[in-house]
């Protein structure tokens, strides 16, 4: 191979720095200028040759690279965590605080773990979807067009987050219907309606049980020597929810007309403001106590209790928010 003279590198430099310079394709401009300079017999003409091929291998290769790297833009990736975590309760864990803790709303904890209340067991095992909606068991002859009809989601939705591109719907499977929507009848605490069934009221008392407490009867209040109330009774229905709920009170409360006075006397806080597994009661005769399950968003309360609907039989009502005043909450 010859030396290249000062002046074909001049000239060589001085194309590239032209081609270089020009905003349009410096591929176009190359094949250009070698073609004009092999039909004139210019001395450059084989160095402008040499680049007009490098040019062209360089475009082949950001064209690969663009077409590789413009791929993944199709389906963006997500840092979205998609899996189901398992939470214990601990001691005076609520659902509110429980959502809070993982972002998640408080409907879609009671849907996946079927709760009724907004109060929660010490040590009850719970199942947090990652995102809003239900979770479900997959069936035999589901499909994801099957299950987003019936709980209102998407299926593209539904087939991405689940990964069920490949394998589809299997049976047994938990299935994350983001957005999904459960069917009324599939709530928790679900009771299909009755006719024929009268409303039933309770006695109304005005308040808390006045007087002095002395340090005997605060003692005795505070003391627990396991469930000492009359089987069947609200009273006994009250203390083992409590206990339950790792909230327990004393034995020796008395009738439920008294246990505003007793639990104040024992240390717990008593107010006219309800909260979740709080103990609403009232007086009159022998007087009720009831536990408060969940605050509702008109600003009703959904109370569980035993001996309203029948001796020794629990249910739940739903107490309005105009009638909350006239009872007391012990905390």
């Amino acid at each position: 191979m010859g030396n290249v003279s000062s002046s074909e590198t001049q000239s060589q430099d001085s194309v590239s720095g032209v081609i270089g310079d020009i905003s349009i394709d410096k591929k176009v401009a190359t094949d250009i200028a070698a073609d004009f300079a092999m039909q004139t017999n210019m001395p450059i003409a084989s160095n402008v040759s040499n680049l007009s091929i490098s040019l062209s291998k360089e475009k082949e290769i950001i064209q690969t690279e663009e077409k590789v790297a413009s791929k993944p833009q199709i389906v963006q990736p997500t840092a979205q965590p998609r899996s189901i975590i398992n939470y214990k309760a601990k001691s005076g864990d609520t659902v509110q605080a429980v959502s809070s803790q993982f972002k998640v709303s408080d409907q879609t904890i009671k849907w996946a773990n079927n709760l009724t209340s907004d109060a929660l067991e010490d040590g009850r095992d719970l199942i947090i979807p990652p995102v809003d909606g239900v979770v479900y068991v997959a069936k035999d002859g589901d499909t994801a067009s099957s299950i987003a009809e019936k709980y209102k989601g998407s299926v593209d939705r539904i087939i991405s987050f689940n990964d069920l591109e490949v394998d589809g719907v299997r049976p047994g499977v938990r299935i994350i219907i983001p957005n999904g929507e459960l069917p009324e009848d599939q709530r928790p605490g679900y009771v299909a309606p009755r006719t024929g069934i009268r409303d039933r009221s309770i006695a109304q008392s005005n308040g808390v049980n006045g007087g002095v407490t002395s340090g005997a009867y605060a003692s005795r209040m505070r003391a627990s020597a396991g469930n000492a109330y009359a089987f069947g009774n609200c009273t006994w229905y009250a203390y083992e929810r409590r206990q339950k709920l790792g909230r327990p009170i004393g034995s020796f409360w008395g009738n439920g007309a008294d246990w505003a006075r007793s639990g104040a006397a024992a240390g717990l806080l008593v107010n006219k403001t309800p909260a979740p597994g709080a103990i609403m009661q009232n007086g009159g005769g022998y007087g009720h106590v009831a536990i408060v399950e969940s605050i509702n968003p008109d600003g009703s309360i959904t109370v569980s209790e035993m001996n309203y609907a029948g001796f020794n039989v629990i249910s739940n009502r739903t107490v309005p928010a105009g009638s909350i005043g006239r009872y007391n909450f012990i905390h």
